[in-house]
């Protein structure tokens, strides 16, 4: 079902470790990940429209630079693994615009993320004297790293063909979460804001349950 494969090439140094698996994770990666107070998480999709553009892709990266990609076969709705990880309580998951990850992982695998943290969320509260709250200038500014974006608009589907700068592109974008979400917590303890931003977060999966709805626009003016 899984196995392990060669680091990604990309502008930056390779993961510690890093494997791609088929369907779900295995019980070794899952183990490991579970030792984690907190892991960075992100979805590749065929679109942006949940029910319509299937999940592809997900990837998780934790503290210690192990990351990992698991393919999504069209017409799965299972990953107990996963599911396991992604539902623990005592796992912080980490996602950049939480909202449509989490509904990404509601809608293709019936995985209810629990607890989560965002960090287009915590960079719009934090970082108040910038307008760019996209995961390249927020990763830019906090963590030092530029990352490379060409493959954000790829064919995900074919996901037993990914090359190697697809998986690089979906590594890094994991890989650089977890510095750039402690510096954020720093920013939003120091101006008295890491509460509220919690309470922002419980709310996202509501949020990403009315996108699954179709009633994505009911806040809209």
């Amino acid at each position: 079902m899984a196995s392990p494969t060669a680091h990604p090439s990309s502008s930056t140094s390779a993961p510690a470790s890093f494997a791609v698996f088929d369907d779900d994770l295995d019980p070794a990666w899952l183990a490991l990940l579970s030792e984690a107070s907190a892991l960075a998480v992100d979805t590749e999709a065929m679109g942006l429209v949940h029910g319509r553009d299937r999940l592809c892709l997900v990837q998780i990266a934790d503290a210690r630079d192990n990351v990992c990609c698991i393919r999504i076969a069209r017409g799965q709705r299972l990953a107990p693994r996963l599911q396991k990880l992604m539902e623990n309580p005592a796992i912080e998951k980490v996602f950049h615009f939480a909202r449509f990850d989490v509904a990404a992982l509601g809608e293709g695998l019936g995985i209810a993320v629990n607890p989560l943290f965002c960090t287009k969320v915590a960079s719009r509260l934090a970082r108040t004297y910038s307008s760019r709250h996209g995961l390249k200038e927020v990763v830019q500014e906090l963590v030092g790293v530029e990352l490379d974006k060409q493959a954000q608009s790829s064919d995900w589907g074919r996901v037993e063909e990914l090359g190697e700068a697809q998986l690089a592109y979906a590594a890094n974008d994991v890989r650089f979460l977890l510095p750039a979400y402690g510096r954020l917590q720093e920013i939003l303890e120091r101006e008295d804001r890491l509460e509220l931003a919690r309470r922002c977060f419980a709310c996202i999966p509501v949020f990403s349950e009315l996108d699954r709805r179709r009633f994505g626009s009911v806040f809209e003016h």
